[in-house]
């Protein structure tokens, strides 16, 4: 039964992630019940509440090994580790994403617009993208390091 709650919640959803509405949804869908099963509590918080570990927390941001990072909630392969920087932030950083791997959207939670990342396949919150990175691109892709899975090339 859908009542004021219920399609208040719904309504925010498609909101967020318009492309979530009806048949042009995601690639991947999972119910929300599906996807507390098979995420951590921080893991459901960050990728499904648009969430944000806290910095310096995640083993992924010192990880420099040969390899690519995959959203952790369908695989899809995101960033090359060949794009991976130190950013100094105390999150995994990089300077621009895979092909075809990311979506944005405008983030105005905050003081400021800023641009939210997710991944196109399955609509997992990754991070921001800011304009204070290193060339070629002077992106930062700001990221959280639960959002994500190192493969080792």
């Amino acid at each position: 039964m859908m009542n004021r709650r219920r399609f208040l919640a719904s309504s925010a959803v498609v909101t967020l992630f318009p492309q979530w509405a009806g048949a042009g949804g995601f690639e991947v869908t999972r119910t929300d019940a599906e996807w507390r099963a098979m995420l951590t509590p921080l893991q459901y918080k960050v990728m499904r509440q648009e969430g944000t570990e806290r910095a310096g927390s995640s083993p992924l941001d010192k990880q420099y090994g040969e390899g690519r990072y995959h959203c952790r909630g369908c695989d899809l392969p995101l960033y090359s580790s060949r794009h991976k920087y130190d950013s100094g932030t105390g999150w995994p950083s990089f300077y621009k994403s895979l092909p075809g791997a990311i979506g944005t959207k405008e983030d105005r939670k905050l003081w400021r617009v800023r641009t939210e990342v997710h991944c196109r396949r399955c609509g997992s919150h990754l991070g921001h993208v800011f304009d204070d990175g290193p060339k070629p691109t002077g992106k930062r892709h700001c990221l959280n390091g639960v959002s994500l899975v190192f493969k080792p090339a």
